[in-house]
């Protein structure tokens, strides 16, 4: 069997999964920036502020790469339905996060990687072995030991959250379907916009403050993350094994750690270090694996 397949593969992992690593850490300097915004901005203003700003640097972007030329794909209806999967997941999760404990909400999304590890194994026929289930539940066990959530605060609304789950697993799934010819920064500002839209339509019934040009500042700096976050997620699903890639979105609890630490004093307790543990060693596996395993044939090819 010809090598380069592999080769190929295995370098399309290694991109997938440094960008799903760098997608996770833009949405966690995101979430920490929207968090202290927050505190003084109702959330349906404060998202569809920031969809602006970050539609405009999309478009700003998307013109210097002269993406533009190829604006038409933003009506690709695989683009269209995995924007619209993205808006309301987005809205699920953002409106049963506003009832649940933020513990319990990040256990319930952090099940994504399980998901989209059963549409890969479904819809992609792609293998997943023994070890590579395991390391994903261990890796789900991990996050569970850090959030820490309470069983008694699960209601309706962390069904609404699950709905959530399901939905940015559905938008990982369209992805990988999207034409290779519609640049990766065109389906970016497609999410942004299909973000903005909705939460401006929820903005107009709910309540609206006078902002200070702090907040906007922040706001337009959570953008830029927000918008670095949306590029990668996208560049991570195109390519490579998505069962291989998407545990690593566990990464994303790892930055928040970090960054909870450096910016509130938040220090784990013995539960969440062992599940600090769990998600290293997890990755660790996962990672080995890849590199130690036999060549396979390349996945089936992506449908136009």
């Amino acid at each position: 069997m010809n090598s380069q397949p592999t080769d190929a593969m295995r370098a399309a992992n290694r991109r997938g999964i440094l960008a799903m690593a760098g997608g996770m850490a833009c949405f966690v300097i995101n979430d920490s920036l929207v968090k202290y915004v927050s505190e003084s901005l109702p959330a349906a203003q404060l998202i569809f502020l920031r969809g602006v700003f970050a539609t405009l640097l999309l478009v700003a972007i998307a013109h210097a790469m002269r993406a533009t030329a190829r604006i038409h794909g933003l009506l690709d209806r695989r683009v269209l339905v995995r924007a619209l999967f993205d808006a309301f997941a987005t809205m699920a999760y953002l409106t049963s996060l506003f009832h649940l404990p933020i513990a319990n909400a990040t256990a319930i999304n952090m099940a994504t990687p399980l998901f989209i590890t059963l549409f890969a194994v479904v819809a992609f026929h792609e293998r997943v072995g023994p070890g590579r289930w395991v390391a994903i539940a261990a890796g789900f066990t991990g996050v569970l030991l850090v959030v820490q959530p309470s069983g008694a605060a699960f209601n309706a609304y962390a069904l609404l959250c699950l709905g959530g789950t399901l939905l940015h697993a559905s938008r990982d799934l369209m992805t990988r379907v999207i034409d290779r010819g519609i640049p990766s920064i065109l389906i970016t500002l497609s999410t942004a916009l299909a973000v903005t839209v909705l939460s401006g339509v929820w903005s107009l019934f709910s309540e609206w403050r006078d902002f200070s040009a702090t907040q906007l500042a922040l706001l337009a700096a959570a953008s830029v993350f927000l918008s670095g976050g949306y590029f990668l997620l996208t560049v991570a699903m195109r390519g490579g094994e998505m069962s291989l890639i998407a545990p690593f979105r566990y990464t994303g609890l790892l930055f928040a750690i970090v960054l909870g630490y450096a910016v509130w004093g938040d220090i784990p307790n013995a539960l969440a270090w062992a599940g600090i543990a769990l998600l290293v060693a997890a990755g660790l596996y996962v990672l080995h694996g890849e590199r130690s395993r036999a060549a396979r044939p390349e996945l089936e090819p992506i449908p136009d």
